[in-house]
């Protein structure tokens, strides 16, 4: 086996890992996002309690798509052809978008519970 050979196989193993990290990530967080859905949905009836929840799912998405992001481009890391290449321009241009916007919301929803904190609603602003 050459060592070009070995190297393939050896970030083909990689690339497995990463993949299954990230979506493990995914997983974890969708699963975990939902059961503190389903608890606080239960304790409380105010949409303000569900932010935080909605917050916590988008990192774990943003994560998850980051490992996800990682593995296509150790994937390309060896001999490349075009085509390969071209996948990933399209992968991480799908997959930065989804960041970015993913990241946006984070940033707006974090900046509405610093002015308004989630919970049951003061006695005049029902």
């Amino acid at each position: 086996m050459s060592s070009e050979e070995l190297l393939g196989r050896v970030v083909e193993v990689l690339v497995t890992v990463i993949e299954a990290v990230g979506a493990a990530v995914i997983f974890i967080g969708a699963v975990w996002t939902a059961g503190r859905f389903v608890v606080d949905g239960v304790r409380h009836r105010d949409a303000g309690v569900f932010t935080p929840i909605r917050l916590s799912l988008g990192r774990f998405l943003t994560l998850g798509l980051e490992f996800q992001l990682a593995a296509d481009i150790l994937r390309t890391a060896v001999s490349p052809s075009f085509g390969q290449l071209g996948r990933l321009a399209a992968i991480a241009t799908i997959r930065t978008a989804l960041n970015y916007f993913l990241r946006r919301e984070i940033d707006r929803e974090q900046r509405q519970l610093g002015a308004d904190p989630p919970g049951p609603a003061p006695a005049g602003r029902r």
